[in-house]
């Protein structure tokens, strides 16, 4: 049975931290580069497309 993060589309920073094993400031550093493909700015709050954000992690292995 998936968990609910496997299921959204959009993560939260904290999200994003639990995702990917990092701390809050370096999650907010990568958000904050519109150039990377995965970040979404719905108002003043920043998320990150898990789908985009899984696509641009396989990018930086190779």
């Amino acid at each position: 049975m998936k968990t609910e993060l496997e299921t959204r589309a959009l993560l939260n920073v904290k999200e994003m931290c639990e995702y990917l094993g990092i701390g809050q400031t370096k999650a907010r550093e990568l958000l904050s580069n519109p150039a990377n493909g995965f970040t979404v700015r719905i108002g003043n709050r920043l998320y990150a497309h898990k789908g985009k954000l899984d696509n641009w992690l396989l990018n930086q292995i190779l």
